[in-house]
């Protein structure tokens, strides 16, 4: 018997037991299918769109290591000066910071640095000039994506950044951590 508020799933819950994942064999987050675009805006989705086309994709490495049992972890690499659009997300997420830095207001954080953000929270943040390698553990399975940026102006802005710093991210590697330090 279940309750008639609690949301039924269609998808068969896999056993408790042990399970391994190998980064080798991540899917991209686009492959494993957990993240929902759910803009309706035509500003935004002009805006993404030409991002889109102008190669933005090529600047980061979104990985889905696990999802399972109501919560997920991902691995994202940001190359150097990723143009990250101010956008939230439907569920919490706990940020862990592994090489590289970036900087979130008047906030800078290097490896070894995290955040936490509450489902629903707008949020953006500069990536440092060695780009940023990062875990997202998610209180959620599937989860969306909401961009926030409602002009044209803060798209044209987006993309002049994104043509700046495309050239570097041909031979960018993940920065390297110093694990002595953090």
């Amino acid at each position: 018997m279940t309750d008639a508020g609690a949301p039924v799933s269609n998808k068969p819950e896999p056993p408790k037991v042990l399970r391994i994942f190998r980064g080798k064999d991540a899917p991209s987050l686009d492959e494993a299918g957990h993240m929902s675009y759910v803009d309706d805006d035509p500003v935004i989705l002009d805006g993404a769109a030409k991002l889109g086309e102008a190669g933005i994709g090529e600047g980061a490495v979104l990985k889905c290591l696990f999802s399972g049992f109501g919560f997920s972890l991902h691995y994202v690499w940001f190359k150097p000066g990723y143009p990250l659009p101010l956008h939230s997300h439907d569920s919490d997420c706990l940020y862990y910071l592994i090489s590289g830095d970036i900087r979130m207001g008047t906030e800078k954080m290097a490896a070894g640095d995290g955040f936490f953000l509450p489902a629903g929270t707008p949020y953006t943040y500069t990536i440092g000039d060695e780009g940023v390698e990062l875990l997202e553990f998610r209180t959620q399975e599937d989860f969306d994506i909401q961009f926030k940026g409602k002009t044209d102006a803060y798209w044209e802005k987006m993309l002049e950044k994104l043509r700046a710093e495309q050239p570097k991210w041909k031979e960018a590697l993940p920065p390297v951590r110093d694990y002595r330090n953090a």
